[in-house]
């Protein structure tokens, strides 16, 4: 499992690592006399009790048989497998390129309500043309993936941007001014997907606000981020995904949320913003 700062992460990992405890008591053996029977030194049964280190499938596999417990092996796999879900590195998560990433989000996206997502470096993918798109994933592609499955990708965004605009879900956006005129892509197609935005922000169903450049703003920027309804936070690290799950911490986000709201302008205000944005690239 990849290393993250997120309690999320941290206290899910320390979950795992009580029930392997507890299992390691159960059959009566020390943390020596598992690990003799496991085969690894003894600094490693520590480190997997005390959360720092993750098992691997292998190790819960070994840890089970050591404390006669096959039978629970699976179900701790199963566990083990929903922490490592939590934090997942870019590399690990593209390494047969961009579509299963694009794929992986889908059944999330179906189940959520009200959608709240800041962007502080590019456009929502959920109101994104298919040629921003495009232009978006092709970057990533080239910075990262070896596999080049952009085409696949676009088509999987825009099956999940059918889905979304049904009527079915709300949407509230927040958009620092500096990402309307940030273009990965040409002035035309950056003016057409700034088109697009607009048209999208007449729907009763989406809120776009837009955070004005300028000094004097009472909270610092972010990382993109993406709420979901309030029972998963997603955020989009330099290095990867990270799933946060812990109420607290969304309730951070809800609030963080909140806090750039306020310094946002919206209907006619945020409009023009993007209407001069879009003349920028004329």
């Amino acid at each position: 499992m990849s290393s993250s700062p997120s309690s999320s992460v941290v206290e899910a990992r320390k979950a795992l690592a009580g029930r392997l405890t507890g299992l390691r008591k159960d059959a009566g053996l020390t943390g020596d006399e598992l690990s003799a029977r496991c085969g690894w030194h003894p600094a490693k049964t520590s480190r997997i009790q005390s959360g720092k280190s993750a098992p691997s499938e292998a190790d819960v596999r070994a840890w089970c048989a050591a404390c006669g417990a096959d039978d629970q092996a699976p179900e701790l796999i199963a566990a083990a497998r929903t922490v490592d879900s939590m934090y997942t590195e870019w590399r690990r998560m593209e390494r047969t390129g961009l579509r299963a990433a694009q794929e992986s989000v889908a059944a999330l996206y179906r189940r959520t309500g009200l959608f709240r997502v800041y962007a502080s470096r590019v456009l929502p993918g959920m109101v994104q043309t298919p040629e921003y798109t495009t232009a978006v994933l092709r970057s990533i592609q080239r910075a990262r993936v070896e596999v080049d499955d952009v085409d696949h990708a676009v088509e999987a965004r825009l099956e999940r941007q059918r889905m979304l605009f049904s009527g079915r879900h709300r949407f509230g956006l927040l958009i620092e001014e500096w990402v309307l005129h940030a273009a990965v892509c040409g002035p035309e197609t950056m003016a057409a997907q700034l088109g697009h935005l607009l048209d999208v922000s007449a729907s009763p169903f989406v809120s776009v606000g837009v955070i004005p450049t300028g000094p004097g703003r009472p909270h610092l920027p972010v990382e993109d981020f993406y709420l979901f309804d309030e029972a998963e936070v997603a955020v989009e690290l330099t290095s990867g995904y990270l799933r946060i799950t812990q109420p607290r911490e969304i309730a951070d986000y809800v609030r963080t949320f909140a806090d750039l709201a306020s310094m946002a302008v919206h209907g006619t205000a945020s409009r023009q913003l993007i209407a001069a944005a879009i003349a920028s690239f004329g």
